[in-house]
């Protein structure tokens, strides 16, 4: 994984000064030491216990024999050894047995997990988003029973969301919860109730690598006619434990309500297992923990916050995940690409274009890498360009997370209000662009790339699912166009164009990227006078008909916005070289940000331009015309 190691060294160290971070009292105790120790630590134990056995975990799948179901021991050794890295808790105190790192530095340890077998690293990434909402949102002693040990390795979480009929509408879910006896208001672990319905693509929903399942549940509670509350505001949270346990975390030995109706069966991810869940089927019945009522109907439950506020208290691990969504899909592209490259240099086939031009050219001339033939350089410099220029995004909107929990108030708010607002890009734009690397990472290999003698074409299959789980493009569109750019009266919009602006200065003044510095300049201005023509007269129908066009352009100006900051780096570095590797090194992210402003950033005004002119050519087309 060097040329992974080399480019997040890069970025952490050369680019954001991440070392900065230690001014802030939570963070005092650290510096590039210890950062250095803990990306050494996960590259090595992801070498180790992650890789080896990813092309193992893709072909032999889960299995449910209709009891329980079977993993590989590879994927439960591996999760085991990260529980014990204490990578679970690197981001809480030192007192909840944390390493207090910086959220961008976590970011980049986790970075080689993802690289290394996704689906493995995802049983992890959901126990610490779990554990984390609890920690926003749940009571002390929920903290304590049911995200520490979460932390520790002891617990691992999911969570449930949709159901078979109601996937992204999450205002029509059917699971129900009840008031469970008239003590359930005095259980210690919080008030009590009985869950009753059925969860669909529940991811690490069923599996024995650790001692129990935590599952964090959205359901309605009924009213007092016995209907279920109307829209999403009537959706509250749950902890559903697999196992119960009383107020010390200890198991009691009665497993919950909580039945595996069976597995999904996946294109790619498939090291996670996938479930349908059936909460109260009566499989497991359960009494209430230290009640004399016998044994009641549904699976045990116990309220997070206040009813009716469920939602929100989900969306705290819906956005942590869709930056870890995105993380994957970027590390997914990072992988193949560096596949694609090690194949280019090696596969010996064709002539060079300019010997194709003398006289007698196949005489006598040997084969030479591909890698010398301009279009596998082009694909290989989209590859780049793309995963490169997420992984920046990625780790600019971790450090933001950083800003906005230690910086002074002014900070803090300037960071959250752009954090917000590319919370949908940071999740969708490496989703679609990653994978459209991944596409052409099996291209470079040729036939070889269609084989499963090679992994490129696993990284594609695994990278597909990034574009559908946790909020699809169309939905992320909307969120964009329909609430983020406009959200405080345009206010994201602003700080967004803002810091675009700001990096535009800096760049103006130096010969490499003044070029560059120019394009974006009119991409800022372009995308400004769109958004504003896309809300001409308030109209949702006519501003929102094309909200994934305006999330692919955003997205494209982003990533153009992070390429210009990296060629500031880059110029900047060179005109003080610690090697000839270091020039080729920082040559080369000046010819992937060359790449993208040449090849990709014109794309932006063709799909702007159509949100612009509210073109109603999808919106108006008749169902009956299909």
């Amino acid at each position: 994984m060097s040329g992974i190691r080399a480019t997040i060294d890069y970025l952490l160290f050369d680019w954001m000064n991440v070392e900065s971070l230690t001014a802030h009292p939570r963070f005092a105790e650290h510096g590039r030491n210890t950062f250095d120790a803990v990306l050494d630590l996960c590259e090595k134990l992801a070498e180790e216990k992650f890789a080896p056995f990813n092309r193992l975990v893709d072909t032999e799948e889960p299995v449910f024999d209709g009891e329980r179901v079977t993993l590989p021991a590879a994927t439960t050794e591996a999760c085991r050894a990260y529980g014990e890295s204490g990578m679970l808790a690197a981001a809480q105190d030192y007192e909840l047995g944390g390493m207090q790192l910086p959220c961008v530095v976590e970011m980049a340890a986790n970075s080689f997990f993802s690289a290394a077998s996704i689906g493995i690293k995802a049983y992890s990434l959901l126990t610490v988003g779990n554990a984390n909402l609890l920690m926003a949102s749940g009571t002390e002693l929920q903290k304590k029973v049911f995200a520490r040990n979460q932390f520790a390795g002891r617990f691992f979480g999911t969570m449930n969301l949709s159901e078979p009929h109601a996937g992204s509408s999450l205002a029509h879910i059917l699971t129900r919860a009840v008031p469970d006896g008239p003590e359930h208001a005095t259980d210690p672990l919080g008030p009590r109730y009985r869950v009753s319905g059925r969860k669909m693509w529940i991811s690490a929903g069923e599996h024995d690598i650790a001692e129990n399942i935590i599952h964090l549940v959205l359901a309605k509670i009924p009213k007092p006619d016995g209907q279920l509350p109307d829209g999403a505001g009537g959706i509250s949270l749950f902890i559903v434990p697999r196992h119960l346990v009383d107020s010390h975390g200890r198991l009691t030995g009665e497993r919950n309500d909580i039945a595996l109706a069976g597995l999904n069966h996946k294109l790619g991810y498939r090291a996670t297992t996938n479930t349908l869940l059936n909460y109260g089927e009566g499989r497991y019945p359960v009494r209430a923990p230290g009640g004399t009522d016998g044994r009641g109907s549904g699976a045990i439950g116990y309220l997070v916050g206040k009813p009716g506020e469920g939602l929100a208290c989900m969306f705290q691990m819906m956005n942590e995940a869709r930056i870890q969504v995105g993380m994957g899909a970027t590390m997914l592209g990072f992988s193949a690409y560096l596949a694609s490259l090690h194949y280019a240099r090696e596969r010996l086939q064709g002539q060079s274009i300019t010997a194709r031009g003398t006289v007698k050219a196949g005489v006598g001339r040997a084969a030479v890498p591909i890698i010398d033939h301009p279009d596998v350089k082009r694909m290989l410099l989209a590859q780049k360009s793309y995963c490169e220029g997420a992984l920046a995004l990625q780790l600019y909107c971790s450090r933001l997370v950083d800003e906005s929990r230690n910086g002074d108030r002014g900070e803090a708010a300037r960071a959250s209000v752009l954090l917000e607002v590319l919370t949908p890009i940071a999740k969708s734009w490496p989703s679609e662009w990653c994978q459209e690397g991944n596409s052409l990472a099996i291209q470079v290999l040729g036939g070889c790339g269609y084989t499963r003698d090679f992994p490129v074409e696993q990284h594609w299959r695994d990278n597909r699912l990034n574009m559908i789980h946790e909020g699809t493009h169309g939905i992320h569109g909307l969120d964009l166009l329909g609430r983020k750019v406009r959200m405080q009266k345009g206010l994201g919009l602003r700080v967004l164009l803002d810091s675009m602006n700001d990096s535009i200065k800096k760049a103006a003044t130096l010969p490499l990227s003044s070029p560059l510095a120019h394009i974006l300049s009119g991409t800022v201005s372009s995308i400004e006078t769109d958004t504003r023509a896309a809300w001409v007269d308030e109209d949702p129908a006519a501003a929102l008909s094309n909200a994934t066009l305006y999330l692919k352009a955003m997205g494209h100006a982003v990533i153009a916005w992070m390429w210009l900051e990296l060629s500031v780096t880059s110029e900047r570095r060179l005109e003080e070289p610690r090697s000839e590797s270091d020039k080729d090194f920082h040559r080369g992210k000046l010819a992937a940000a060359n790449y993208f402003f040449r090849y990709e950033v014109p794309h932006i005004e063709v799909w702007s331009s159509i949100v612009a002119a509210r073109d109603l050519t999808c919106h108006n087309t008749d169902s009956a015309w299909f």
